[in-house]
């Protein structure tokens, strides 16, 4: 039996519960009464202020503590380029896929739920795949570097009252793994809300958390650099023959730009976040001033952050900045600031996720619609939190695999610098490029049409370098891993 759903993103009908998959007839439904959208959706509420909320909860994650290190591989002229390079085209490209949230025309148009699902209707289902294929596998990929970052702080905590109780020389050495599975139940539990509609909240208390942590490390960096600087800097950074060999300050720079792009990575869950938007006014226009208003917001904090911490530390910057230990004192600043890093990733962790579990939920709606396994709604407590016996065992699984890979791979730099590669040409580059050319109808080899391409293939070659560095710093990890063994 079809009704009309009673929230989030994927469908405007639900069968049993769960969103009807795309192509169904039952999807478009007529809005019958002030309580639905035009779509026969209930109506959204989101505002520029939520999804601004939303933004900076995806934006500002693990990728800024690496920035002091990143800012140490180019120095003090390429490092704040670059971070500001990466904010523009971070924004822009933001822009041009907020205007393909609906298909013809960007006011007007019919609603694509998903990222994918833009994708299919303005350039067709052929580039479907690899967008899919881009897209997933970089969710899965940031919730495994997610999962990394959250142990590493939550260990760094044992650590801080490790060295404040016996000393700064003392072996304070402990596995992570223990800290991996903690991190792994809690999302086994959070990953039960049923959609972003659902964790506002949650994505609201981790832009708190976000910004608390960020401006505890810009301030000790402040503090570190007035009192006196551990580490000396350079126009250049890194000095070949001092710091490092002239192979090793290649993959490094390379790798650093991986890490910065990973640090403004959030439009593959764009189009999730802007279908929690009201309208009017239109949703591109308030998800164009939530892209500004958190963009310019991470890109403040992250020029503080890098360039404060390079202050810092020097050359020698560690690869993260709060459990590098280049700080030891105030130790219960530092405990309260990784308490906010792992909150952060509580609620950063379903952002990234829920894309994920709302294509293959939707996708098992069609497949199997009639049975009670897949589509049947518990209500064990009173509200309206709903359990369903497929989205447990389904979000279950994929958490406990999830967790399982990232204690198989915990390499803090290499992995973001692979991540940013993987998701930065594909997603935040070429799909929003040529979804917006098809979108607009833009004349083939005009001055607007060359300039977006210019910038598609520059990112493109950038993405390839990025990609061989990153690839060649987890080999050099390898050499000295013993799996399950992390020890911080």
């Amino acid at each position: 039996m079809a009704r009309v759903g009673t929230g989030g993103g994927g469908g405007d009908v639900e069968i049993g519960g769960l969103p009807a998959p795309a192509g169904d007839p039952r999807r478009r439904v007529v809005a019958a009464d002030d309580s639905l959208d035009d779509d026969g959706k209930p109506r959204r509420t989101g505002t520029v202020w939520t999804a601004s909320a939303h933004v900076i909860t995806a934006v500002i994650g693990s990728g800024v503590l690496s920035l002091p290190w990143s800012v140490a591989q180019l120095g003090w002229v390429a490092g704040p380029v670059t971070l500001l390079l990466f904010a523009l085209i971070t924004y822009y490209t933001s822009v041009l896929l907020g205007d393909c949230y609906r298909s013809e025309d960007a006011v007007t148009g019919k609603r694509n739920y998903t990222y994918m699902e833009a994708v299919g209707s303005l350039l067709g289902k052929g580039q479907v795949w690899f967008c899919g294929l881009c897209q997933y596998v970089n969710l899965v990929g940031t919730a495994i570097g997610y999962t990394i970052t959250a142990s590493i702080s939550a260990a760094a905590l044992y650590k801080a009252n490790c060295f404040h109780s016996k000393g700064h020389s003392a072996d304070c050495g402990v596995y992570t793994t223990m800290y991996m599975v903690v991190f792994g139940i809690s999302q086994i539990v959070f990953s039960q809300l049923p959609n972003l509609h659902e964790m506002a909240w949650l994505s609201i208390l981790a832009a708190v958390m976000s910004f608390s942590y960020a401006t505890i490390g810009v301030g000790l960096s402040l503090a570190q650099t007035i009192t006196g600087p551990t580490g000396k800097t350079t126009i250049g950074g890194t000095q070949i023959g001092v710091d490092v060999t002239s192979a090793q300050k290649i993959w490094l720079t390379l790798q650093a730009l991986g890490n910065i792009a990973f640090a403004y990575s959030y439009s593959m869950v764009l189009i999730e976040i802007q279908d929690t938007v009201k309208a009017p006014p239109a949703e591109n226009k308030t998800m164009r001033k939530a892209n500004l208003m958190g963009v310019s917001t991470t890109t403040a904090f992250y020029m503080l952050c890098g360039c404060l911490g390079y202050s810092a530390f020097g050359n020698d910057a560690p690869g993260n900045m709060l459990t590098g230990f280049g700080f030891y004192e105030p130790y219960w600043l530092i405990d309260f600031a990784n308490v906010c890093i792992v909150v952060h990733l509580v609620g950063a962790y379903q952002v990234y996720c829920q894309p994920i579990y709302a294509a293959v939920e939707s996708w098992a709606a069609g497949r199997w619609p009639n049975s009670e396994f897949v589509v049947r709604q518990y209500h064990p407590f009173s509200g309206k939190f709903s359990l369903n016996m497929f989205r447990l065992v389904w979000r279950t699984a994929f958490v406990i695999v999830s967790t399982v890979l990232a204690i198989s791979l915990p390499f803090f730099n290499d992995i973001l610098g692979l991540l940013g590669a993987l998701g930065f040409w594909p997603l935040t580059v070429y799909f929003p490029v040529e979804m917006y050319i098809s979108q607009s109808k833009m004349k083939k080899y005009s001055r607007k049409w060359v300039a977006l391409q210019t910038l598609s293939f520059a990112c493109f070659v950038v993405t390839v370098a990025v990609t061989v560095a990153s690839i060649q710093g987890i080999t050099q990890s390898l050499k000295n891993y013993v799996p399950f063994k992390t020890k911080l």
